[in-house]
Order: C-alpha cells, then structure tokens, then sequence
C-alpha cells in the first residue's frame, strides 16, 4: 500500500483543518518544503498538497508551494485545491504536480472534466470524491449535494478515470478511524480502481487495517502531525 502524506495549505503554511471547517485550523509548520524534505528523507515517494486556500478562493492560491516542493524534492506531488479552469490545471501541471485531484468541478461542470481526461491524460487526473452521509460534497466541504458517491465514482470510470481519492468528511481530522467498511464496499463495487483512503487515520493499525482490506493507497495527515504516527512508522509503512 502507498502511504501517501498530505500537506494542507493556507497561507503558505502547513495546517489541518477538522472536518474541512476553516475556523477549525492549526498550524504544523511555516516551512511546507521542509516539512516535504522530511517525508523525502524517510523514503517516502508521494505527497498529497492541498491548497485551502483555492479552495475557498475557488482558484489556485498557493502555487508558488507546489512550485518550491516539486523543484526541489523527488517526491511525486498529487496537487488539488481550487482546480476551477484549464488555465488552474495548466498551472498546477506546470508548477510540478504529476497528477492533480479534482473535486468539486468533477460535480459541477462534467463536461469541462471529460475534456481534461481526454486531453491532459486519465494518468495525470484522480478524481476527488469527497462524501458525507454517502452524498458528495464540494467548494471545499461547505456544500453538499444530491450526488450519490457510487454513482458519482462509476459515471467517471466510464469516462476514463482509474484513481479515485475518497474521503469521508465525517471522519477526517477526528483521529478516530477510517470508513474501512466503505472503502472495502468500494473495491467490491469498483474492482481494479486505485481508491486512496482519506480521513480519520489515527495509528498504525489504521494503516494495518486499510491495506489488509484491499486499499492500495491511504493519505495520513493529522495522525502525523499529533505525533501518533512516526516518521519512522511511515517509513517503515512505505517500504512494505
């Protein structure tokens, strides 16, 4: 399983946010590169940068981040955050993401997000399906819709996409578990699909248990942070 760290991005700083609330929001770190450069050392191979910022913003922000980390790490950077135009996506493309993670657009304009599988690649897009309650929701958590996530991850399938980045808004941030039964129900649904795990990972045995359900990618972030996962657990995780 890839373990796949993520860095949140407000202000050019380093930050966690509970259950996407913005007024929710701690600071790790003033220093993203740093903080990458250590994921690096560890043998680490991917990161998941998240502009908050363009997510509220409903633009690319914090570009000049993806920028510095790219440019000066190997890390392959999945970027996503305020992904709204060809020219966001161009931009992020450009700034260094191998791939980005599109959410919100994927929900509002299907057709704009046909058009970049077709023409930046399905290697180079991860569809961001992100669910409370089993419905998506989008524009950075704060607004739900109708959509259920089944029938949101099956119409892109049919359109090209194979990696899917799952989170369950209810869990992320809380440190009390992942939607294990989810995701599993999820690989049963969509076999052969890259699902990434987001949300609620709080130790190692929250890795254990995703990668023994069938997981071939999770994200942690907070459990980090608060020192209940080691780099060298990660590490270890990593190399498995």
């Amino acid at each position: 399983m890839d373990i796949i760290p993520a860095i949140d991005i407000i202000d050019g700083k380093c930050v966690r946010l509970t259950k996407g609330d913005y007024n929710a929001c701690k600071t790790y770190s003033d220093n993203p590169l740093d903080m990458a450069l250590r994921f690096q050392d560890a043998g680490i191979r991917r990161l998941h940068l998240v502009d908050l910022d363009g997510a509220k913003s409903k633009h690319i922000v914090n570009y000049p981040t993806l920028e510095a980390i790219a440019g000066h790490t190997d890390l392959t950077v999945d970027f996503g955050g305020g992904i709204k135009s060809t020219s966001d996506l161009e931009t992020a493309l450009g700034c260094g993401a191998a791939m980005v993670t599109i959410g919100s657009t994927a929900v509002t304009d299907s057709e704009l997000m046909a058009k970049w599988i077709e023409d930046f690649g399905q290697e180079h897009i991860i569809l961001g399906a992100d669910a409370r309650d089993g419905k998506i929701s989008v524009n950075g958590w704060k607004e739900d819709s109708t959509l259920l996530l089944s029938d949101f991850i099956r119409d892109y399938m049919q359109k090209g996409i194979t990696q899917v980045l799952c989170t369950d808004i209810n869990k992320d941030g809380m440190l009390q578990g992942p939607s294990v039964d989810l995701y599993r129900s999820l690989l049963k649904e969509f076999p052969g699909i890259y699902l990434i795990a987001s949300g609620g990972v709080s130790s190692v045995e929250d890795l254990i248990n995703l990668k023994n359900a069938g997981l071939p990618a999770a994200i942690v972030g907070k459990a980090y942070y608060e020192g209940r996962i080691t780099l060298e657990q990660l590490s270890q995780l990593s190399q498995e």
